[in-house]
């Protein structure tokens, strides 16, 4: 029998670190294996995520085995993004359990002991698990490494077994979830899960992590694409039923979760809630945004609250995350005024808009990368006023917005504005010296004048009612959903246009983002001239990311 060799805390940093690197290497593939494909942030982008946190909490951290296993635990739980983030999340807190405790070293039958955690902490932590996820990955990789300790105890060896079992337990979890199988791929989560041995087989052994695939075709079936209803989804669920994920931590008692957690399996599923000592990251997809932010408020404080539309979902959290510092912002009057705006936006040119037209504080989100309630409280209450009126811009944020009002003692109001369009309309209503009352009744109405559109692009196949959908293809969107499906950006926008504008039209507001062209906008100008000449346009560049064209009509 050889003499097992072990992982030390150094070890342990650079595992963690490589397996960053590995999920940001394999994402694209990972998030093309979800079976509903959008452009959304999902297993891939979710679990790279999550480990950049706990890549952030290792910066500064002494080279202890003890230090480095709580760095990563609490990184991972305060990180995770997205039902993998969090499961990914428990699966390494489980890890830590046991790693903490080895003393001089990780040996073999260590790793055996952390997997088997891992397992138990993974499935403990989801309400309803389900078989033929990263669930059954890591459990059938626990039992495979359980196995090869109890026969020689050599880390490598171990690392091997429980890599070989997860990869084929991987493969075989087209057989436990219909889903997959009709899709004709496997899961996503266990995929990514895979990478973590692999990275670990090369700390241990000098072996090399497998190389990405360019994955330019879709890995999904077509045939299982084409009779898909909706384009947007996310992370593989099926979410025809379940409309939003809400996301949030929550500083409660640990006796009270179990009763939090039975109330949430009344009003949804895709149930993830880890954590301990207090604090706890809780997920769950649901109809009920309302009642699942009650729950919590019920037993402890709930804070970072995150809400994400299922059938909406876009991925912008790498444009967020690694935006150029913003340029200084223009100049605006600090000065009291009876009623303040605060609005949510990005772009910088939008940002400059909204401070021409009056707002008082902008808190930069989007579709996927909300803001949190924390991050609205703080630009109200540095707003110049005790009444202030908050612009979500975004359907997915209206339900953050109205748990800031709890959170101060000013008075907060929301106008339910769902676009950028609509925040712009609302503000030409919006009076400084008038009361609060009074602005959120006319700045609503302007709003709901307002006709919105937006044009953005598919990153893979699929279909929608309007027909067909390659990856390329430019998208024409309302409220309503896919209008316009194009192989350009200009014919998107114009048949967009055309479905959206009427002879009851006056004005087209069209706003410029990052993709969009001074052809491409003098194209829809003349366009307008041609088939609507009593409708005038007005151009502004926002700058907004992935949306080269927003439009307002009114």
């Amino acid at each position: 029998m050889s003499v097992p060799e072990t992982l030390s805390a150094a070890d342990l940093r650079s595992l963690v670190v490589g397996f960053r690197d590995a999920l940001r290497a394999h994402q694209k593939v990972i998030n093309l294996l979800n079976v509903y494909p959008v452009p959304d942030g999902d297993t891939g982008t979710n679990m790279a995520l999550t480990l950049e946190s706990v890549v952030a909490e290792l910066d500064g951290v002494d080279d202890d085995l003890e230090a480095v296993c709580a760095a990563i635990a609490h990184g991972s739980l305060m990180g995770a993004r997205g039902n993998s983030g969090v499961i990914l999340s428990q699966i390494l807190r489980g890890v830590c359990s046991v790693f903490k405790g080895a003393g001089e070293g990780v040996s073999g039958p260590d790793v055996a002991t952390a997997l088997t955690s891992a397992s138990e902490a993974a499935y403990g932590a989801v309400m309803r698990p389900v078989e033929g996820t990263i669930l059954t990955v890591v459990r059938e990789a626990a039992a495979g490494a359980t196995v090869a300790a109890a026969a020689d105890p050599d880390l490598v060896a171990v690392l091997e077994a429980a890599r070989a079992a997860g990869s084929a337990a991987l493969a075989d979890t087209p057989n436990l979830l219909p889903v997959l199988a009709e899709a004709g791929v496997v899961d996503a989560g266990g995929t990514g899960l895979l990478l973590l041995l692999d990275v670990a087989l090369h700390v241990a052994d000098g072996r090399p992590v497998p190389e990405a695939d360019d994955a330019d075709e879709p890995l999904i079936d077509p045939a299982f694409t084409a009779r898909m209803q909706h384009v947007h989804g996310g992370e593989g669920h099926d979410i025809a039923d379940l409309r939003y994920e809400v996301m949030y931590f929550l500083e409660a008692p640990d006796d009270t979760i179990a009763a939090f957690k039975d109330v949430w399996a009344g009003i949804g599923d895709s149930i993830v809630v880890v954590g301990g000592d207090g604090i706890w990251n809780c997920h769950i997809h649901t109809d009920d945004i309302g009642a699942a932010i009650e729950a919590a408020i019920e037993i402890g404080r709930p804070t970072k609250i995150r809400v994400t539309d299922l059938l909406d979902e876009v991925e912008e959290e790498q444009w967020v995350r690694d935006a150029e510092p913003t340029p200084p912002e223009p100049e605006r009057s600090r000065e009291p005024v009876e009623t303040a705006v605060v609005a949510v936006a990005t772009g910088d040119g939008i940002r400059r808009i909204f401070y021409s037209l009056g707002v008082q504080g902008i808190v930069t989100g989007g579709q996927t990368m909300n803001p949190s309630t924390a991050q609205l409280l703080e630009a109200v209450e540095a707003a110049p006023s005790d009444q202030v009126v908050i612009l979500p811009n975004n359907k997915n944020i209206i339900p953050v917005a109205e748990q800031v009002g709890a959170q101060t003692t000013k008075t907060v109001h929301v106008v339910r504005t769902r676009g950028v369009a609509e925040g712009f309309a609302s503000l030409l209503a919006y009076d400084p010296e008038a009361d609060g009352a009074d602005n959120v009744a006319s700045m609503a109405r302007a709003a709901d004048n307002v006709v919105a559109g937006e044009v953005t692009q598919a990153v893979r196949d699929s279909s929608c009612t309007v027909g067909p959908i390659r990856e390329g293809d430019f998208l024409g969107l309302c409220g309503e959903g896919i209008r316009a499906v194009a192989p350009t950006l200009a014919v998107a926008c114009e048949h967009l246009l055309s479905e959206l504008l009427t002879e009851h039209h006056e004005l087209v507001t069209i706003i410029e983002g990052e993709g969009s062209s001074d052809a491409v906008t003098r194209h829809i100008e003349v366009w307008i001239q041609e088939h609507r000449p009593d409708v005038g346009a007005e151009i502004h560049h926002g700058g907004q990311p992935l949306y080269p064209y927003l439009f307002g009509i009114e």
